[in-house]
């Protein structure tokens, strides 16, 4: 398919934060979560310090310089399909084990329904290679 349309997306704030975190940590990700409340909130980590299993799933690229993964489960993917999600931040701390907790800002997802043209042209979940 000739340029699918990414299922995640970022903000010029979220971008913001994203590069900051990316200096202060080195290589990041974000897992959205599919808990209750806060739960539900997109936490960003170093690589390291999360490790993903089979029934985890890429949703996309979000950012510069190729892009921080954004992962979720299988079933939150399931969930989102019909769903683009756009990060971005709002002020103050989250309380959760993100990485932006304590700058002030942290990382909140909007989401809007895809359209009939948009569909076909959607980029593919795909799985995450383990091992």
């Amino acid at each position: 398919m000739t340029n699918p349309i990414s299922r995640v997306q970022a903000t010029e704030a979220a971008q913001a934060l994203i590069a900051e975190l990316k200096r202060r940590h080195g290589e990041l990700l974000f897992y959205q979560s599919h808990g209750c409340c806060a739960g539900s909130a997109p936490m960003c980590f170093a690589v390291q310090e999360l490790k993903l299993n089979a029934a985890d799933r890429l949703l996309g690229r979000v950012g510069a310089e190729g892009g921080v993964p954004v992962y979720a489960s299988q079933a939150q993917c399931d969930y989102l399909a019909g769903l683009q999600m756009t990060l971005d931040v709002a002020p103050g701390n989250s309380g959760s084990f993100g990485l932006e907790d304590g700058s002030g800002q942290h990382f909140v997802a909007h989401f809007r329904l895809w359209t009939d043209d948009e569909v076909p042209r959607l980029a593919a979940i795909t799985p995450v290679p383990v091992g």
